[in-house]
């Protein structure tokens, strides 16, 4: 049997942590796991391109867990009634290649997404930052929302959306959330969201080279926080705003984001830094007050593993439903698959129940 992680079970997990503490515990192992970034085994995601979306699939391991993700991103799924982004994915044993985990990962995907731009902000924003521009108040917004106010310590946060539905949805989730001492600003323009702001946190979903922010909105001392813009021929960025001589710019992966992020726009030399190299103190994330730093974010493989260890780790740990599935055979002979076929259903060995209560 196979432990399961369902929609259900991540609702269970982060209201018994709190999201806060969630995300906290989150940011926390995937630190943990840029710190020790030469023991896994690292490679740009592959991607199925199609005129609507792409589908990915993203692995890495350490030598002794594998992990992957299977993900998609469909901007036009909306009109459908689905989701944008939908993902699961797989957390195996090396040493048998057997499955460990399945669980879902559209929850966590924006959970891990939001806990990175925290983990990035801390090493990259200006410590006294306290009022965020968030534009693209789609799905991703409120977790970002979330992370920053809880980690970063933001306490003012900006709104706009082309959308204004979008803009309004979050509004009203962010008043269920009463998050204490946030205030909240609609705004009319990327221009406006942007003016005054110490973090601007971009976000948007159409799958084009667009230009949410262009140089002369970009004050000193600004942290951008660049999420959008995660596959071949999308960005949110005028390439100039990278090019700037007082801006630093930090990827998840260099290889990966050559190809998918904001630098895909820029010569193959242009230098930028691996947020590994920031976490381990071999390079900075800031050199002074007035640096324009800038974490070009695409996601990357090794995020997933972190989240899918935590989350098996809450999974074992704390009350709740349990589940399970029987994805792999229980054989008395490893040697005989086809008993699994030929022996009469009454017969089989029973599987286990589908789901226990945990007592701790």
């Amino acid at each position: 049997m196979v432990d399961f992680i369902g929609i259900r079970r991540v609702q269970e997990l982060v209201a018994d942590l709190g999201p806060a503490a969630f995300l906290a515990g989150l940011a926390r192992e995937i630190e943990a796991d840029y710190r020790r970034w030469s023991e896994f085994e690292k490679s740009p995601r592959h991607a199925t391109h199609s005129p609507v979306g792409v589908i990915e699939l993203m692995p890495t391991s350490d030598g002794r867990q594998y992990a992957f993700k299977y993900v998609n991103g469909h901007p036009k799924n909306t009109a459908k009634g689905l989701l944008t982004v939908m993902a699961f994915g797989v957390l195996a044993d090396v040493e048998t290649g057997y499955p460990l985990l399945l669980s879902e990962m559209t929850l966590t995907t924006a959970l891990r997404t939001a806990a990175t731009s925290a983990v990035a902000a801390r090493w990259m924003a200006r410590r006294d930052g306290r009022a965020m521009a968030l534009i693209g108040n789609g799905s991703q917004a409120e977790f970002q929302v979330i992370a920053f106010h809880h980690l970063q310590g933001i306490r003012e946060v900006r709104l706009y959306d082309v959308d204004p539905d979008a803009t309004d949805k979050l509004e009203d989730n962010l008043a269920r959330l009463r998050l204490e001492g946030l205030k909240v600003v609609r705004c009319r323009s990327s221009a406006e969201t942007v003016r005054g702001a110490d973090i601007v946190t971009t976000v948007t979903a159409d799958k084009r080279n667009a230009t949410i922010l262009t140089p002369e909105m970009i004050e000193p001392g600004m942290h951008l926080n660049a999420v959008g813009g995660d596959c071949p021929g999308k960005t949110e960025l005028h390439a100039d705003i990278l090019r700037r001589t007082d801006a630093r710019v930090v990827v998840e992966f260099e290889p990966q984001s050559r190809i998918e992020g904001e630098i895909q726009q820029l010569p193959a030399d242009f230098p930028v830094t691996e947020l590994t190299e920031v976490v381990n103190g071999r390079k900075p994330g800031r050199v002074n007050d007035a640096e324009v730093t800038i974490f070009d974010s695409v996601g990357f493989a090794l995020q997933d593993f972190s989240a899918l260890r935590y989350l098996h780790r809450l999974h074992q740990q704390r009350r709740g439903t349990r589940a399970t599935i029987d994805l792999i055979p229980d054989l008395d002979d490893p040697k005989d698959l086809f008993s699994v076929l030929a022996m009469p259903l009454d017969e089989r060995k029973r599987p286990a129940p589908a789901t226990e209560r945990l007592s701790a």
